[in-house]
């Protein structure tokens, strides 16, 4: 049932393609928002107690929901995960945005770039020169092909019905909103509800970084991506998104991140081996994301078959 639910899905999104921040981000954000209001008085236990209210019954009750569809009839289940992995996983969540900005950068418009850029991380672009564009561009699918694709997608495979796409993609909308705002105290150091979320997604996206590293190793340079796995990822100042820019940028032969200058961050850690970014690895990012899904459709038929046989 997975693979046929993650084949609909692909082509669902082709043909109608889902406004993310509309239906899925804005919605979840505001349940954050209501959980963190309610639930914010500075501790930890506060923390633990929000983060459970937020994450777990939405995913009890979209396992609940699951298990009385699937014996009501299987194809009602099946629709089910359909829609779930429609509203939590996608390649358009960051497709669009590298081949919008890739064809401003082959004409030359660096302000149409810069503010394609801008819009897509939410975050100021100005001044950028073209290699930077292209070096956060690459970054920025690279992460959001594993958040959006191959995470979602493994948590889906574990975890009985859509309850594990549902679990992954709340985790990482608590992670991102608990971490603004008022989660900062007056040092600018997190508050505990943001390290809270950050500490336990990071938990939940052990695995699936690590398994994003590998398809990439596999569909890429595997010499050059097991060494950038190994060696690069630990001075970034996220490890799980340390171990995947440092595997694709490796896979890919592209210098990613920033280097240490006298022994100190610029602003992450050089990532890679080979050539400074170019708008020409733009396409070989989306390229090596598209093998990467491939061979987990591959490996999702072959264990399909096996199941089927025994």
């Amino acid at each position: 049932m997975s693979f046929f639910s993650l084949i609909a899905v692909f082509l669902i999104e082709q043909l109608q393609p889902l406004n993310y921040r509309r239906l899925v981000a804005e919605p979840l954000a505001a349940w954050a928002d209501l959980i963190e209001a309610r639930c914010n008085a500075g501790g930890r236990q506060h923390a633990l107690l929000a983060w459970c209210l937020a994450l777990l019954p939405p995913t009890l009750l979209m396992l609940a929901v699951y298990i009385v569809l699937y014996r009501i009839s299987p194809l009602l289940a099946w629709l089910l995960n359909v829609g779930v992995l429609y509203l939590t996983m996608g390649f358009r969540q960051f497709s669009h945005h590298c081949t919008e900005i890739q064809m401003a950068l082959r004409l030359g418009d660096l302000d149409r770039a810069r503010q394609r850029l801008g819009d897509w991380l939410d975050r100021p672009a100005s001044g950028l020169s073209a290699e930077e564009i292209t070096r956060q561009t690459i970054e920025a699918a690279l992460v959001a092909s594993h958040r959006h694709v191959f995470a979602v997608l493994l948590w889906f495979v574990i975890l009985p019905g859509p309850c594990g796409a549902a679990l992954y993609r709340i985790a990482a909308v608590l992670r991102e909103r608990w971490g603004k705002g008022n989660n900062r105290v007056d040092d600018g150091e997190e508050g505990e509800f943001a390290l809270f979320a950050r500490r336990l997604f990071a938990i939940i996206d052990w695995l699936p970084a690590r398994t994003t590293a590998a398809a990439f190793a596999v569909v890429g340079d595997f010499e050059d991506t097991v060494h950038c796995w190994r060696t690069q990822p630990a001075h970034w100042p996220d490890l799980d998104s340390g171990v995947v820019l440092a595997s694709g940028a490796g896979a890919l032969g592209v210098q990613l991140g920033r280097p240490l200058v006298d022994g100190t961050e610029a602003a992450g850690a050089e990532l890679g081996l080979g050539e400074p970014p170019n708008v020409d690895f733009m396409q070989s990012a989306v390229g090596l994301v598209w093998r990467a899904t491939v061979l987990w459709m591959l490996v999702l038929f072959l264990l399909w078959l096996a199941r089927l046989a025994g």
